[in-house]
């Protein structure tokens, strides 16, 4: 849900890092943008475009803003900068008001294409969504990362939670390499 709640602002392509909104314990947190996935993430974002400007001329391209927001900003709903990453298809249509828009992808989507996935790839492991939060935090691990940074980056309350991840690392002692070894 935190991919698929990103909007067009969250994304910082300078920085290398993304905004999650009400993620995790309902607060905002930053975390990394991979380098490697921005120049396919931004050709996404010129098929988004492309796709909100033709929802524009055709007297819709709105999306539902948080909380207050729409209030205080009555026509950032239509604004580039609020429109989601990872939009649906169709457009939502409000019964009573007859006022149509976008919203962001149904979970159920990317849930179906990670099991195909993972099918196809032929994985006997079971792996789901959720798999890559526990990936991100085990390979930062693996690289000798501290784990207050992956405590922030996870948007974890408190470090015990964090800590779950490192059972991978307990390799007993061989996995330990002596420091004779080093000299």
């Amino acid at each position: 849900m935190e991919a698929l709640r990103l909007r067009i602002k969250d994304l910082d392509f300078q920085r290398h890092e993304l905004t999650v909104r009400d993620g995790n314990g309902g607060k905002d947190r930053l975390t990394l943008l991979p380098q490697s996935l921005a120049p396919r993430l931004q050709e996404h974002l010129i098929r988004v475009r492309s796709l909100h400007q033709g929802d524009l001329a055709a007297g819709w391209g709105r999306v539902l803003l948080p909380y207050a927001l729409a209030r205080k900003y009555p026509n950032a709903n239509r604004e580039w900068a609020w429109q989601w990453v990872f939009p649906q298809q169709n457009r939502w249509r409000d019964r009573e008001s007859g006022a149509q828009g976008r919203h962001h992808l149904d979970p159920s989507v990317v849930q179906k294409a990670v099991k195909w996935a993972v099918l196809e790839a032929g994985v006997t492991k079971a792996a789901s969504c959720h798999t890559f939060r526990h990936s991100f935090a085990t390979h930062l691990l693996e690289r000798g990362q501290d784990i207050r940074t992956i405590q922030e980056l996870l948007g974890h309350k408190d470090v015990s939670t964090t800590m779950i991840y490192t059972h991978v690392l307990n390799r007993g002692p061989l996995g330990v390499r002596s420091p004779a070894d080093i000299l």
